[in-house]
């Protein structure tokens, strides 16, 4: 009888010690982590899933070379942050407390502009998850909005076609080529970039407009004397890369500003608010937004 009842016993005990093993595993799986390329820690919310009929193309420097869907995806996903007036939340406290804490401009003149470098891997077909948005985005990268002049806005994308056409040799220049949304643009490979002085590593500021043209901004003729939001990221808004019309437009306007949000968490929830998680084959493509001549 003893016998029994400490062999029912342990039994007990091992059916405690199942659960609470599966509870600890359900629990680490729910709070999975990866490191990301400065080395940060971050918490990866594993209920996050969409899923994509096509794949999003940001492998093989993808976004460095042309306009991409993924590009396209992204670049949406930040301009509808800002014109749905979503991003009034991600004002800091001294933007709120200067009445900074939405955008000054009206939804036409709003864009998004984000470097082709900072797209680094495909989304595959199927069903995806945060840790695929963070193989994309290895970086803790903030929502920035910059205020610039069209002809700012002009200059800042002719010094980012600078590296174009893409090569092995120039691949580390043409991450600064950009991706964009609520504007297109035509980029001519045959005029030569006009070099101004260096800046950086790889990249030279614009010294004329040689190469591109801005065609539309949301379906309005472009205007080099209007104001435009720029919605991009705060490493932009630092200067990064070619991006020093940026950083000038950025210290010339003091509405330009960084936010809290944080870039992939805006992706996602412009895919689960306006995709409803579903991206379908009309995404297969690049929208036509960027033309490039002479390839």
């Amino acid at each position: 009888m003893k016998s029994m009842t400490a062999l029912n016993a342990m039994k007990r005990i091992s059916s405690v010690l199942l659960a609470l093993c599966c509870c600890l595993a359900l629990s680490a799986a729910a709070a999975a982590t990866v490191t990301d390329a400065h080395g940060n820690e971050i918490e990866l919310d594993e209920s996050l899933q969409a899923y994509t009929a096509v794949l999003l193309s940001g492998a093989d420097s993808a976004a460095r070379k042309a306009e991409t869907n993924l590009g396209d995806l992204w670049t949406d996903a930040l301009r509808w942050f800002a014109v749905s007036g979503r991003i009034n939340e991600a004002f800091d406290e001294d933007d709120a407390a200067a009445g900074l804490a939405q955008i000054a401009v009206d939804a036409d003149h709003v864009v998004a502009l984000w470097n082709g470098g900072n797209l680094r891997a495909d989304v595959a077909e199927g069903v995806f998850g945060a840790e695929q948005l963070a193989e994309v985005l290895p970086y803790p990268n903030k929502v920035a909005v910059v205020y610039m002049t069209g002809a700012q806005l002009l200059e800042a994308l002719e010094a980012a076609s600078q590296g174009l056409p893409w090569t092995e040799e120039t691949d580390a220049a043409c991450a600064s080529f950009m991706q964009v949304s609520g504007l297109k643009y035509t980029l001519d490979l045959t005029a030569a970039y006009e070099r101004g002085e260096a800046y950086g590593d790889h990249w030279f500021r614009a010294a004329g407009i040689s190469r591109v043209s801005i065609t539309e901004v949301n379906g309005q003729p472009f205007d080099e004397e209007a104001v435009y939001a720029v919605i991009t990221s705060n490493a932009n808004f630092n200067g990064m890369d070619s991006s020093y019309v940026f950083k000038a437009a950025a210290e010339a306007d003091q509405r330009s500003t960084i936010t809290t949000a944080v870039v992939r968490d805006v992706v996602w929830a412009y895919i689960a608010s306006e995709l409803n998680s579903q991206i379908g084959d009309s995404c297969a493509q690049p929208q036509g937004r960027i033309v490039i001549v002479g390839e």
